[in-house]
């Protein structure tokens, strides 16, 4: 008997919830917590299709004939409308590579096959399909943190503006921080990220993103004052003092993310809606959906935006790359958002 009929014959009835329950669960002691949503989200649309399109109960039913068919079903937009309905070949790419994922941890629980995952073509994409359109101009973060240092200063949203573009950190890295992993009174402040999976802050890198990170007098007297005011006095589940906090505890993705919709919406830092929308009748501007606003950007943006100053002004590649730890390649592909004047400019003054 082959290989792959002795595994055939090995498989255990579940049905398609059940499997992506068990996938998830087994994420959590290992994936940034972002990257557990964008997964979950993409398995929404797979279990949709399960249900109403091919109406597979039982894993084990799954074949390569479906999976191409679901494929077809999501690039035509299915479960997700698109433009013109289909969905772009940079959210298919996402889509397949959970599904691929999903199905080898499927393979390993005796669900399918376990050469299955490898019936999931990802389709090739060009350096355009790769690269995310959203930013923000380095130009408008200044005008928000002089907003913020000048009528919130040593608020929550404050601290996290001051960390997020002082340092480039991630969402996640900024969840991770306790208050012992910061070192504000020292001469030369800093703070420390580590990756703790087993207490709900990984690092996206895992112990590869750990590092210590320098931050200036100013940005560490931010923090302070944060601490010693408006701060709320929690501890976690694990007994560990987060430096961020909300009423709940440890400050959320969900909370971050909206941090930074909240103060790009150029209306809520003085600047004139570039929409043409009046704030007082604006739905964008209320408490309502931040992200709704065309101007709003999340905290990936920003991280994007942090990289292109550096680079303008004459950072090292190696440098910045140390310091948000990402490797030099996916700077330049994803994050150096510099137009190509700009770029010439740099190389110019290189070779000045």
């Amino acid at each position: 008997m082959s290989d792959a009929s002795s595994g055939e014959n090995n498989l255990r009835p579940i049905s398609p919830g059940e499997a992506r329950d068990l996938y998830l669960e087994s994420l959590r002691d290992e994936a940034a917590d972002w990257t557990q949503q964008s997964q979950e989200s993409h398995l929404r649309a797979f279990i949709e299709w399960c249900r109403e399109e091919a109406e597979i109960e039982n894993m084990n039913t799954l074949s390569g004939r479906d999976i191409f068919q679901f494929r077809q079903w999501r690039r035509a937009g299915g479960y997700s409308k698109g433009k013109d309905g289909e969905i772009a070949p940079r959210t298919l790419s996402s889509a397949l590579t959970t599904v691929r994922t999903f199905l080898r941890f499927c393979g390993q629980i005796e669900a399918v096959p376990p050469e299955l995952y490898e019936r999931v073509d990802l389709p090739a994409l060009s350096k355009a399909d790769q690269v995310s359109d959203s930013t923000i101009a380095p130009e408008r973060v200044p005008k928000i943190l002089d907003y913020l240092n000048t009528y919130q200063y040593g608020s929550r949203d404050h601290a996290i503006w001051a960390l997020v573009w002082h340092t480039g950190m991630r969402s996640g890295g900024l969840r991770s921080l306790d208050l012992e992993d910061t070192y504000l009174d020292d001469k030369e402040p800093y703070i420390e990220l580590h990756h703790r999976p087993n207490e709900g802050t990984p690092l996206k890198n895992q112990y590869d993103g750990e590092r210590v990170n320098r931050i200036s007098r100013r940005v560490a007297q931010v923090l302070q004052d944060y601490i010693d005011g408006p701060r709320i006095d929690k501890v976690d589940d694990y007994g560990r003092s987060p430096l961020i906090t909300t009423r709940q505890g440890r400050v959320s993705s969900t909370a971050i993310r909206n941090t930074f919709y909240r103060w790009t919406r150029p209306c809520k830092v003085g600047v004139e809606c570039p929409h043409g929308e009046d704030p007082t009748t604006c739905d964008w501007a209320g408490p309502g959906p931040m992200s709704k606003c065309p101007s709003a950007r999340s905290t990936h943006d920003v991280r994007k935006a942090r990289v292109t100053r550096y680079r303008n002004d004459g950072v090292p590649r190696g440098v910045v790359s140390d310091r948000l730890n990402a490797s030099e390649d996916v700077l330049d592909l994803h994050y150096d958002r510099a137009s190509d004047r700009e770029k010439a400019n740099r190389r110019w003054e290189f070779l000045q």
